[in-house]
Protein backbone atom coordinates (compact mmCIF):
# COMPACT_ATOMS: atom_id res chain seq x y z
CA UNK A 1 0.00 0.00 0.00
CA UNK A 2 1.42 3.41 -0.95
CA UNK A 3 2.50 5.74 1.86
CA UNK A 4 0.93 9.07 2.75
CA UNK A 5 3.33 11.02 0.56
CA UNK A 6 1.31 12.24 -2.48
CA UNK A 7 4.25 11.62 -4.80
CA UNK A 8 4.39 7.95 -3.72
CA UNK A 9 0.72 7.15 -4.21
CA UNK A 10 0.53 9.17 -7.45
CA UNK A 11 3.54 7.27 -8.79
CA UNK A 12 2.04 3.90 -7.76
CA UNK A 13 -1.27 4.84 -9.37
CA UNK A 14 0.46 5.96 -12.57
CA UNK A 15 2.41 2.67 -12.75
CA UNK A 16 -0.80 0.67 -12.27
CA UNK A 17 -2.51 2.62 -15.06
CA UNK A 18 0.44 1.97 -17.37
CA UNK A 19 0.25 -1.75 -16.56
CA UNK A 20 -3.47 -1.77 -17.35
CA UNK A 21 -2.90 0.06 -20.64
CA UNK A 22 -0.19 -2.42 -21.63
CA UNK A 23 -2.44 -5.41 -20.84
CA UNK A 24 -5.27 -3.92 -22.90
CA UNK A 25 -2.90 -3.16 -25.76
CA UNK A 26 -1.60 -6.74 -25.81
CA UNK A 27 -5.12 -8.15 -25.69
CA UNK A 28 -6.88 -5.96 -28.24
CA UNK A 29 -4.15 -4.97 -30.67
CA UNK A 30 -2.48 -8.29 -31.23
CA UNK A 31 -2.67 -9.50 -34.84
CA UNK A 32 -5.50 -11.85 -35.70
CA UNK A 33 -4.37 -15.46 -35.84
CA UNK A 34 -3.61 -16.77 -39.30
CA UNK A 35 -4.29 -20.32 -40.35
CA UNK A 36 -1.94 -22.58 -38.43
CA UNK A 37 -0.96 -19.86 -35.95
CA UNK A 38 -1.87 -19.91 -32.28
CA UNK A 39 -4.15 -17.23 -30.82
CA UNK A 40 -3.10 -17.90 -27.22
CA UNK A 41 -0.65 -19.81 -25.02
CA UNK A 42 -1.79 -21.78 -21.97
CA UNK A 43 0.19 -21.41 -18.72
CA UNK A 44 2.54 -24.29 -17.87
CA UNK A 45 4.26 -25.65 -14.75
CA UNK A 46 7.35 -27.86 -15.15
CA UNK A 47 8.66 -30.14 -12.39
CA UNK A 48 11.66 -32.49 -12.37
CA UNK A 49 12.37 -35.61 -10.32
CA UNK A 50 15.28 -38.05 -10.62
CA UNK A 51 13.43 -40.20 -13.17
CA UNK A 52 11.08 -37.87 -15.05
CA UNK A 53 9.76 -34.43 -15.89
CA UNK A 54 6.16 -33.48 -15.16
CA UNK A 55 4.42 -30.85 -17.25
CA UNK A 56 1.09 -29.40 -16.11
CA UNK A 57 -0.72 -27.35 -18.77
CA UNK A 58 -3.84 -25.37 -17.82
CA UNK A 59 -6.50 -26.26 -20.41
CA UNK A 60 -9.93 -25.90 -18.77
CA UNK A 61 -12.76 -26.62 -21.17
CA UNK A 62 -10.54 -28.32 -23.76
CA UNK A 63 -11.55 -31.91 -24.53
CA UNK A 64 -8.70 -34.47 -24.75
CA UNK A 65 -9.35 -35.15 -28.44
CA UNK A 66 -8.58 -31.48 -29.20
CA UNK A 67 -5.03 -31.65 -27.77
CA UNK A 68 -1.88 -32.78 -29.59
CA UNK A 69 1.43 -33.36 -27.81
CA UNK A 70 4.81 -33.93 -29.46
CA UNK A 71 8.47 -33.67 -28.59
CA UNK A 72 10.79 -32.06 -31.13
CA UNK A 73 14.42 -32.01 -30.11
CA UNK A 74 14.56 -30.41 -26.67
CA UNK A 75 11.08 -28.91 -26.85
CA UNK A 76 7.66 -30.30 -25.93
CA UNK A 77 4.83 -28.80 -27.98
CA UNK A 78 1.22 -28.80 -26.78
CA UNK A 79 -1.29 -27.55 -29.35
CA UNK A 80 -5.02 -27.66 -29.93
CA UNK A 81 -8.18 -25.63 -29.81
CA UNK A 82 -10.71 -24.39 -27.29
CA UNK A 83 -13.92 -23.73 -29.18
CA UNK A 84 -16.58 -21.31 -28.05
CA UNK A 85 -19.72 -23.36 -27.33
CA UNK A 86 -22.14 -23.10 -30.29
CA UNK A 87 -24.98 -21.70 -28.17
CA UNK A 88 -22.76 -18.75 -27.19
CA UNK A 89 -21.67 -17.83 -30.72
CA UNK A 90 -24.81 -15.75 -31.20
CA UNK A 91 -24.86 -14.28 -27.69
CA UNK A 92 -24.02 -10.69 -26.80
CA UNK A 93 -20.59 -10.54 -25.16
CA UNK A 94 -20.35 -8.51 -21.96
CA UNK A 95 -16.98 -9.92 -20.89
CA UNK A 96 -14.63 -12.32 -22.67
CA UNK A 97 -11.54 -13.15 -20.60
CA UNK A 98 -11.11 -16.87 -21.22
CA UNK A 99 -9.21 -17.32 -24.49
CA UNK A 100 -10.72 -19.37 -27.29
CA UNK A 101 -9.39 -20.57 -30.61
CA UNK A 102 -6.14 -22.29 -31.52
CA UNK A 103 -3.43 -22.54 -28.89
CA UNK A 104 0.15 -23.69 -28.89
CA UNK A 105 2.70 -23.79 -26.12
CA UNK A 106 6.36 -24.67 -26.67
CA UNK A 107 8.37 -25.50 -23.57
CA UNK A 108 12.13 -25.90 -23.68
CA UNK A 109 13.15 -28.95 -21.67
CA UNK A 110 16.28 -29.35 -19.54
CA UNK A 111 19.15 -31.02 -21.39
CA UNK A 112 18.62 -34.73 -21.98
CA UNK A 113 16.48 -37.24 -23.85
CA UNK A 114 12.83 -37.80 -22.95
CA UNK A 115 10.09 -40.26 -23.80
CA UNK A 116 6.43 -39.26 -23.47
CA UNK A 117 4.83 -41.43 -20.79
CA UNK A 118 1.51 -40.88 -19.10
CA UNK A 119 -0.83 -38.24 -20.48
CA UNK A 120 -3.99 -37.33 -18.52
CA UNK A 121 -6.49 -34.49 -18.42
CA UNK A 122 -7.16 -33.91 -14.70
CA UNK A 123 -9.37 -31.11 -13.35
CA UNK A 124 -8.88 -29.00 -16.47
CA UNK A 125 -5.12 -29.52 -16.61
CA UNK A 126 -3.17 -31.69 -19.02
CA UNK A 127 -0.60 -33.63 -16.99
CA UNK A 128 2.32 -35.06 -18.98
CA UNK A 129 4.93 -37.45 -17.65
CA UNK A 130 8.18 -37.36 -19.61
CA UNK A 131 10.55 -40.23 -18.75
CA UNK A 132 14.26 -39.52 -18.79
CA UNK A 133 16.06 -41.78 -21.25
CA UNK A 134 19.44 -42.94 -19.84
Amino acid sequence: MPGRDPKSWMWAEACEMLDQAERLHREFFRPAPRAGRAAWQPPVDLFETDQELWLVVALPGVPPERVQVRIEGGTVIVAGERALPPVLRRADVHRLEIPHGHFERRVELPAGQYHLGRRELIDGCLVLELHKVP
